[in-house]
C-alpha cells in the first residue's frame, strides 16, 4: 500500500515509520527542507526525532502534491492550528482514507479535526488518537492506540494497516470522543503542569486527572459522544500518560507557567508545539457555546492568556461550591 503522511513532527515521522515497518512505502511531507534531507539522506529526522532511525520504505518531499499522490491513506499530523492551510491547496483522490493524528479544535470555527478535514477533502475519515508518545512508538515499546469512524470500515483499514506486534490498534465509532479525549487531555496537562510547578504532590495530581476526566466526559456527553469513550485508550488512558509522563511537552509547559514564568517565554525556543496552550482557549469557547462547566479548563484558560496567579487560581478551584461526585 502506498501511504502519505502530512507533518514531519515527531508524531507523524513515528507513525510514517510504523506503517513503513508494516511493509508500505510511505512519503512524508515537510514543511522544513532540512528535515526532507535527513529523512532521505540519512533516514532520520534529527530535528522533531533524533536517535530514532527511519525504516527505508520512509521518504520525504516538500511539495505536498507530490506526497499525496496516489496514496490510499493520508495521516494528517499536522499542528491542530494549521491543519487547514496545509491541507487546503491539496487534493486527494476522492474516497481515500484519511487518518487525522493531530490533537486539538479549531480556533474560531471549533471544529474537530476530524471535521475540518471533512470540510475540505471529499475522503473517508477516521480519528487516530491515544497514548502514544512518538519516541517510544519509534523505539518499538508495545503502544495501543484507537482508530474511529462513523462507518466501520475505513476505521478498520486503518487497524489492519498500522497494527503489528507492538503497536496495536482498536477501532471505535466515537469519532467526537475520541477526538475530544485526545484535545481536551492536553489542557489537563497543563493543569496538572502547573500544579507541579507549584509544588503540589500527587494528591493533587490525582484530583486534578480524575476531575478533568469528568469536565471532558461532560463536554464529550454536550456534543454526542460515548461516556465509555472517555474510560478508554483516547480518555483515560491518554490523559494518564500525558499528565504523568516525562515526555509531555503540556505537562513542561505547565510545569514552567507553576514556576512563574511567562507563557511566551514558557514556548520560546520549543521546536515541537504544546497543543494544549493552542486548545485551551477553543476548549473554553466550545464549553461556553453548549453551557458547560469546565472549571480547570477555565483555570488554565485564565493563567496561561490572562496571567492569573496559578496558586490564587488553584485555591479558587478547591474552594468551589461543594457538591456531589
Amino acid at each position: 500500500m502506498r501511504a502519505s503522511v502530512v507533518g514531519a513532527g515527531a508524531w507523524g515521522t513515528a507513525l510514517a515509520n510504523v506503517l513503513a515497518q508494516n511493509g508500505h512505502e510511505v512519503t512524508v511531507w515537510a514543511h522544513e527542507p532540512d528535515v526532507v534531507q535527513d529523512i532521505n539522506d540519512v533516514h532520520e529526522n534529527r530535528a522533531f526525532l533524533a536517535g530514532c532511525p527511519l525504516d527505508g520504505r520512509v521518504r520525504a518531499t516538500s511539495d505536498a502534491r507530490e506526497a499525496v499522490d496516489g496514496a490510499a491513506l493520508i495521516v494528517v499530523a499536522a499542528p491542530s492550528p494549521h491543519v487547514r492551510a496545509v491541507i487546503r491547496p491539496i487534493t486527494p483522490r476522492a474516497g481515500t482514507v484519511v487518518a487525522v493524528a493531530s490533537k486539538g479544535i479549531e480556533h474560531g470555527t471549533l471544529a474537530l479535526m476530524t471535521d475540518v478535514v471533512a470540510e475540505e477533502w471529499d475522503a473517508q475519515v477516521v480519528a487516530l488518537s491515544g497514548p502514544s508518545f512518538a519516541a517510544e512508538v519509534a523505539s518499538r515499546q508495545p503502544t495501543a492506540v484507537v482508530a474511529a469512524s462513523a462507518d466501520g470500515s475505513p476505521a478498520q483499514r486503518v487497524q489492519d494497516w498500522f497494527s503489528n506486534d507492538v503497536f496495536r490498534v482498536y477501532t471505535n465509532a466515537d469519532v467526537v470522543g475520541v477526538e475530544l479525549g485526545g484535545a481536551l487531555k492536553n489542557v489537563m496537562a497543563v493543569a496538572t503542569g502547573i500544579a507541579e510547578g507549584l509544588a503540589y504532590g500527587f494528591n493533587t495530581r490525582a484530583a486534578l486527572i480524575t476531575r478533568g476526566l469528568a469536565e471532558m466526559a461532560r463536554l464529550g456527553a454536550a456534543l454526542g459522544a460515548s461516556p465509555a469513550t472517555f474510560a478508554g485508550l483516547a480518555g483515560m488512558g491518554d490523559l494518564v500518560l500525558t499528565c504523568t509522563g516525562s515526555l509531555s511537552r503540556n505537562r513542561a509547559v505547565g510545569v514552567a507557567i507553576g514556576q512563574g514564568m511567562r507563557l511566551e517565554d514558557a514556548l520560546a525556543g520549543k521546536s515541537t508545539v504544546a497543543e494544549g496552550v493552542n486548545t485551551t482557549e477553543s476548549a473554553s469557547a466550545l464549553a461556553a457555546r453548549h453551557g458547560v462547566e469546565m472549571p480547570i479548563v477555565e483555570m488554565v484558560r485564565r493563567v496561561l492568556f490572562e496571567r492569573y496567579d496559578a496558586r490564587r487560581a488553584v485555591a479558587e478551584l478547591m474552594t468551589r461550591d461543594l457538591r456531589a461526585e
